[in-house]
């Protein structure tokens, strides 16, 4: 295998342990956060609620995981836009359980951690194109988790450090 190849690989496998580890984080952030907090606690006046942000978390994890399911099934396909403010009002994600939004995370994660790591070179180098930026390729969609996930994980913490 080439520098070159070994030096992506390399990368992948870290960003991939990321991304079971983000979960656990999570996991211990909101261990001490109860339903109500978790409920009443928000990101302003308008923004969301810890248990929004955790079923947003949970939603685009399984957005994010069809995303790449598409790039390896369709040959360069053009991937879905979605609108998360609406989908936070229409699933209704404040009346939802924290305890159950992540699980679901989790469970989400874990298959979706094994996605990645199950990829062929020949996978990896599937791509998309992406609705906010154009051209996407299965690495970018690794890298897209992490990135959304510390966003969010930020946002948690500071809303709890605000309380």
């Amino acid at each position: 295998m080439s520098e070159v190849g070994t030096t992506w690989g390399q990368a992948r496998e870290r960003q991939i342990a990321s991304m079971r580890l983000t979960c656990k984080i999570l996991r211990h952030i909101l261990r001490s956060v109860s339903a109500e907090d978790a409920r009443e606690l928000r990101d302003g006046a308008d923004g969301w609620s810890i248990v929004e942000i955790v079923c947003h978390l949970r939603d685009f994890d399984e957005i994010f995981y069809s995303r790449a399911r598409m790039m390896l099934e369709l040959e360069h396909p053009q991937l879905p836009a979605y609108d998360h403010e609406a989908m936070a009002i229409e699933r209704d994600y404040q009346s939802e359980s924290l305890v159950d939004a992540t699980e679901s995370l989790q469970a989400s994660r874990a298959r979706f951690a094994d996605f990645f790591e199950g990829l062929s070179p020949a996978e990896w180098a599937r791509g998309g194109v992406h609705p906010e930026r154009d051209s996407f390729s299965m690495t970018d969609a690794l890298m897209q988790v992490s990135a959304h996930d510390l966003d969010h994980l930020e946002q948690i913490t500071r809303v709890l450090a605000q309380a």
